[in-house]
């Protein structure tokens, strides 16, 4: 039986606890069938390459089969049979954990959920697992506290605690973005991609770094993307660089020439190309209109 059927104990939120890590390990895993077993801890499984599936009893005669890939990363509840099946190959960080009375200047989990509510969703979900897709958020935190379980060889360290805390809040707001708002997954991704674009125009990019960001293929992130938003990825890219040098053009004194390379296109006349596509007008020509717009003689 399950820890009052839900995702995490029934009373995590009754008194003054904290988490408290059982276990944690990487792991990389090939052609591997586990047989099915039980634990007393809570545990996450997030992959960090490849894929793999995790078969579940979750119920009498229930039996489900989760697929997961890079950079999605499931919670079970404690004592939920499961068992972890690899094809090929998978890459797995691993932490399993529990609940201890809380103490020192971090605050308890009811004190977190009180100040979040986002936090107390999740705590009081009653689903036996969840399945989240991770824009890296929550993989950094649960790397950066592993590495400080390692170096501290303790859990109950001050920064461990404040690292925990910080995963659990991802976590629920990550759930909260993708479950609660009843927003559809396609929604996500094309919105996980914008993202991506906006964060890196200044690179030389290409649709599969895209799809690689958001763990899709590239040509359903590109049918999906085209629906969404109506237009192509790299017209959505183009339109967000020329945007971007406009910005530049306008409010910096950066040379007409290194503009380009501001907005992530190596070629100086292919952005001159794109730039008079876009606006209608060439880079330099630009400048000076605008120039001669905003700045009128002074009396």
């Amino acid at each position: 039986m399950t820890n009052g059927g839900g995702l995490f104990h029934a009373g995590w939120l009754d008194g003054e606890y904290r988490p408290r890590v059982h276990a944690y390990y990487f792991k990389q895993w090939s052609a591997y069938d586990m047989a099915y077993h039980t634990h007393d801890s809570t545990e996450i499984m997030y992959v960090m390459s490849d894929s793999c599936r995790v078969a579940l009893h979750t119920g009498p005669g229930k039996h489900e089969s989760v697929p997961l890939k890079k950079g999605e990363f499931i919670i079970l509840n404690a004592n939920v049979p499961h068992r972890l099946q690899v094809d090929k190959t998978c890459r797995m960080l691993n932490v399993e954990f529990g609940q201890t009375a809380s103490r020192g200047v971090v605050p308890s989990l009811r004190e977190l959920a009180a100040e979040d509510a986002a936090l107390v969703d999740l705590f009081r979900a009653t689903d036996p697992y969840l399945v989240l897709s991770d824009p890296d958020e929550v993989y950094h935190t649960l790397k950066s506290l592993v590495l400080e379980l390692d170096a501290q060889r303790a859990e109950a360290g001050m920064l461990a605690q404040l690292l925990f805390a910080q995963l659990l809040v991802r976590v629920a707001r990550l759930r909260s973005a993708q479950l609660a708002s009843g927003v559809p997954a396609s929604d996500w991704y094309v919105r996980q991609a914008m993202a991506f674009m906006q964060q890196n125009y200044d690179r030389d990019i290409q649709v599969k770094d895209v799809a690689g960001a958001v763990n899709l293929h590239p040509s359903y992130l590109q049918r999906i993307f085209r629906a969404h938003a109506g237009q192509t990825l790299t017209e959505y890219l183009t339109a967000h660089r020329m945007e971007k040098a406009k910005m530049l053009l306008l409010h910096t004194d950066i040379p007409v020439a290194d503009i380009s390379g501001y907005v992530g296109v190596a070629s100086r006349q292919y952005f001159h190309v794109l730039f008079k596509k876009y606006t209608g007008r060439t880079p330099v020509s630009f400048r000076r209109s605008v120039a001669t717009q905003s700045w009128p003689d002074e009396p």
